[in-house]
Formats: structure tokens, C-alpha cells, sequence
């Protein structure tokens, strides 16, 4: 199935939101695909190398040990197209409270997406490590 980047950004939005799986965001990625940690965490690696090592790393870190630290009340996403037809940025903001915080956080990472065939084969994402790190306490 070929994905526009608006597509796939409103998937992340979604994924984001917890209306979508973190395994469904593996599936967008090209076999050999990467995600890329631009600014990692202690727990996260800079790279994760194809569609299958994406789905097990999410697997293991992801969703319900989020929610368990932080409620997400709000998804925003925009996307913008590059001079380049398989480049696309993305801005996504979230916003909630974290209970480790006991506060209210907004949140903004910002993705470079490469395409090819309407599939991931390159997401770098750019946040700040520190405040994740803080929102989730790890």
C-alpha cells in the first residue's frame, strides 16, 4: 500500500494518541527501514535497523509503560512536504499530565521522514531527552 507523508504523520498522531498500535507504526517501515534517535535517551539506541527490530523495540518499551506515567489529553500533528518528494517533515505535539511530575507537560518532537514506495525507510526523531526522561521518570 503506498502511504502520502500526510498519511503516515496522522498515523504517528494517532499512535501517539494511543488510537493506533505501536506495532501498526512498524508495519509503515520498509523492510530494511531505520528509526533513528536523533538525541537518544539512556534507553534508547540511536538506531534500530528494519521492520522487525522496530516491532520488537516497541514491543518492549512502549505503550503501556508510557501510560502508566504520563495521560496524553491531546495529539497535534503537522506535516510539511521538501523540495524533495520522498522527504517530509513532521512537527507532533502532545500534551497531558504526568504522574511522575504531577504536573501538566506539552511535548514536541520533530521527524525527518524518508519514503520510498509510500513505506519508511529512514525516521529520524528529534526531542528533547531530558524532558522525556523527566515526564517519565526513567
Amino acid at each position: 500500500m503506498t502511504r502520502t507523508p500526510e498519511q503516515i504523520v496522522d498515523h504517528v498522531r494517532r499512535m501517539v494518541a494511543g488510537e493506533q498500535t505501536h506495532s501498526q507504526f512498524a508495519d509503515l517501515f520498509a523492510e530494511d527501514g531505520i528509526m533513528a534517535y536523533r538525541f537518544p535517551t539512556h534507553y534508547q539506541p540511536e538506531e534500530i535497523k528494519g521492520r522487525e527490530e522496530i516491532r520488537a523495540y516497541f514491543g518492549q518499551v512502549r505503550g503501556a509503560a508510557v501510560r502508566d506515567r504520563i495521560e496524553i489529553q491531546s495529539v497535534e500533528a503537522q506535516c510539511w512536504r521538501t523540495n524533495d518528494p520522498f522527504v517530509a517533515v513532521a512537527e507532533i505535539t502532545h500534551r497531558g499530565w504526568s504522574k511522575v511530575k504531577q504536573d501538566h507537560y506539552t511535548f514536541t518532537a520533530v521527524a525527518i521522514i524518508h519514503l520510498r514506495d509510500g513505506e519508511i525507510v529512514r525516521y529520524d526523531d528529534y526531542m528533547n531527552p531530558l524532558l522525556l526522561t523527566e515526564l517519565l521518570g526513567v
